[in-house]
């Protein structure tokens, strides 16, 4: 038979928390005792009244479709938040409405990246920047970050990766993996190199921003350095601080031209999201704001728990974040003293067959030696995991 893929959907690989995910739920299915840690999905119920709104909507006939790049009154909650919260100004035209924080990362990446641009993404990475980036046809240039750095960007390992050929940067905080997020300091530094290349854009994604809880306030990039509005374009959704991941909502503000741009792309590919999605968003960031500090005392708690559990574990060890609802735990030794493990995707496929649980290798994030647990759900969950998993570590590791 003929092959009509395109060779480079070839190239691409599928999300790696997906497929961890999908795998547990197969197993679920099959009958096998499975603790799946490897969704990014808070296990809280989206608040009463932003469903209520949903609600309203469908029953005021709100079923048509809207503008693509949003509707008005989204658009102004957004404007509303960002100036509330972040302290930064945006009109309308500077806002883009889209399926999701990741939708709008891809609107980002095939509006901005001509062949051949150059995207700066340091490790450990959400899984997809580098297969967005391939898919518009850009090439990522990895910069790998330590742990004694509190896996973060320096700010000269920036300045040392910048090439004329650098289109873009990545910056995630909170971080998905890690957990871990940038300083008011660390962002200023980051800041000064970027405003001495003037031919680099940002992209900040922030959608862990209402899951912190650092010694200081986050601050915004733009809020920060004003100089770099022109190229800044910020990242942002309703899906993990209000619960509302299957809802689809995503945001992105930035400079008119850009956000025109990636409103062009997203009428060509998804048109508008979706317009009962849309009414719940408006809801979300107009509506009372407490239903964000229950959760993120509830993540807080899992959080203390699992950190202080994975480090009693054999041949684990794990730094604390500030951050996000993700441990990511350095199980190098754990690989080298398991019997026929080589590697961190090796021991997640020993974690899910001999302890029933998912999660995450940290390759896929560019950090191998390291996975990835999410502690999105309950602490009884958490220690039942915790117990299946010391039980299968302690008799392999002697």
């Amino acid at each position: 038979m003929s092959d009509f893929v395109a060779d480079l959907i070839k190239k691409v690989k599928p999300s790696a928390t997906i497929a961890v995910s999908m795998k547990a739920a197969e197993l679920k299915r099959a009958g096998k005792d499975v603790i799946g840690l490897g969704a990014g999905e808070p296990d809280f119920d989206t608040p009463e009244h932003i469903k209520a709104a949903a609600i309203k909507a469908i029953e005021a006939g709100q079923t048509k479709y809207t503008a693509v790049d949003g509707t008005p009154e989204l658009k102004q909650a957004i404007i509303g938040k960002l100036s509330r919260e972040n302290k930064v100004e945006y009109k309308a035209n500077e806002i883009l409405v889209s399926c999701g924080a990741k939708h709008s990362i891809f609107n980002l990446l095939s509006a901005v990246l001509n062949v051949g641009d150059e995207v700066i993404i340091p490790t450990p990475y959400w899984v997809s920047y580098p297969d967005m980036t391939l898919l518009a046809g850009g090439e990522s240039v990895i910069v790998e970050t330590t742990a004694a750095a509190d896996f973060k960007l320096t700010a000269e390992q920036l300045s040392a990766a910048i090439t004329p050929k650098t289109k873009l940067v990545m910056l995630n905080s909170p971080s998905n993996p890690t957990g871990r997020a940038y300083s008011k300091a660390e962002l200023q530094a980051l800041g000064d190199v970027l405003v001495a290349n003037p031919h680099v854009m940002v992209a900040t994604d922030d959608i862990y921003e209402h899951i912190y809880w650092g010694d200081e306030p986050l601050v915004n990039l733009v809020a920060l350095c004003p100089e770099l509005r022109s190229r800044c374009v910020i990242i942002n959704g309703v899906s993990k601080a209000y619960a509302m991941t299957g809802w689809r909502i995503g945001y992105a503000a930035g400079p008119a031209d850009i956000i025109t741009a990636m409103r062009k792309v997203q009428s060509q590919s998804t048109s508008n999201p979706c317009s009962i999605s849309q009414a719940a968003a408006t809801a979300a960031y107009d509506g009372p704001q407490d239903c964000l500090d229950v959760m993120k005392a509830a993540f807080k708690e899992r959080h203390d728990y699992l950190i202080e559990a994975l480090n009693g574990l054999p041949g684990i060890s794990c730094q604390p974040g500030n951050g996000a609802f993700y441990a990511f735990p350095d199980v190098s030794e754990a690989v080298t003293k398991i019997e026929g493990v080589n590697d961190d995707v090796e021991l997640a496929t020993w974690l899910l067959e001999e302890a029933g649980v998912a999660v995450v290798p940290g390759t896929p994030f560019g950090a191998p030696g390291y996975v990835r647990l999410s502690f999105a759900t309950s602490i009884d969950v958490l220690k039942q995991a915790i117990n299946k998993m010391e039980l299968a570590l302690t008799q392999a590791i002697r």
